[in-house]
């Protein structure tokens, strides 16, 4: 083993446990919630919101996967699996002829709308309701602070866009 390893203490070990497993759990509640309420998995709705905030509804591709902070890859995908399932038209972009211009179909509207208030209520009543003013502003404090260190080490490069 190395030497100069700083291994963490009971209390940091317990810290990161439960860390780690809000992430890992959290993720999957949020799915489970917005497919019983709305048949939509969370990565499908984060693409819904994101269009439905875009001036027009419509967004290229790069962008969404800019905005959202993913793999242009794995965005490309799950577009083609939003716009087989009638979510979202996938467009050629005119000045661009790589790249697609997204925009929501009366069916992604309907989707979202349906899906909003359930996944509203959701956050607020696990991520708000449970804590007090000053935790909320703690966990901001503290997300943010990983997630810059994340990204000035160089590990914080899925949304890295070409």
């Amino acid at each position: 083993m190395n030497s100069d390893t700083r291994w963490l203490n009971e209390h940091e070990q317990e810290i990161w446990r439960g860390l780690r497993e809000l992430i890992w759990g959290f993720e999957s509640a949020l799915d489970r919630q917005l497919i019983r309420d709305s048949e939509l998995s969370g990565v499908e709705y984060s693409v819904l919101a994101a269009l439905s905030e875009a001036e027009g509804g419509t967004m290229r591709a790069r962008d969404i996967a800019h905005t959202l902070d993913w793999e242009r890859s794995r965005l490309s995908h799950l577009l083609k699996r939003m716009a087989a399932r009638g979510l979202v038209d996938r467009n050629e972009c005119p000045d661009d002829a790589r790249g697609f211009n997204i925009s929501m179909t009366a069916a992604g509207q309907a989707a979202i709308e349906q899906a909003a208030p359930g996944h509203v209520s959701f956050v607020r009543e696990n991520v708000f309701d449970p804590l007090t003013p000053a935790e909320q502003d703690a966990l901001l404090a503290a997300t943010t602070k990983i997630q810059h260190a994340l990204r000035e080490a160089g590990w914080w490069e899925r949304g890295k866009v070409d």
